[in-house]
């Protein structure tokens, strides 16, 4: 899961080696950070949000492939 979410954030930015992404546990619900250079928030956001919409409906669908729950919190 951690993955894909570095893969789609390092094909949209700038600063590819900015990205940081960290996953912990909370109340049996994983939860992913995406940290990016702040000039390459714009871009890993969106419009209205909705790269970052996209970005967590795929890590929702990949984590009900594993039978997990995950969300996507982007910093």
């Amino acid at each position: 899961m951690k993955d894909l979410v570095e893969y789609m954030a390092k094909a949209l930015v700038h600063n590819p080696d900015a990205v940081k992404v960290s996953e912990s546990e909370l109340d049996g619900v994983k939860v992913i950070q995406l940290e990016v250079a702040p000039e390459d928030k714009g871009r890993v956001i969106g419009k209205q949000g909705r790269v970052a919409q996209a970005m967590r409906l795929m890590v929702r669908v990949a984590a009900v492939k594993q039978g997990t729950r995950v969300t996507l919190q982007i910093l």
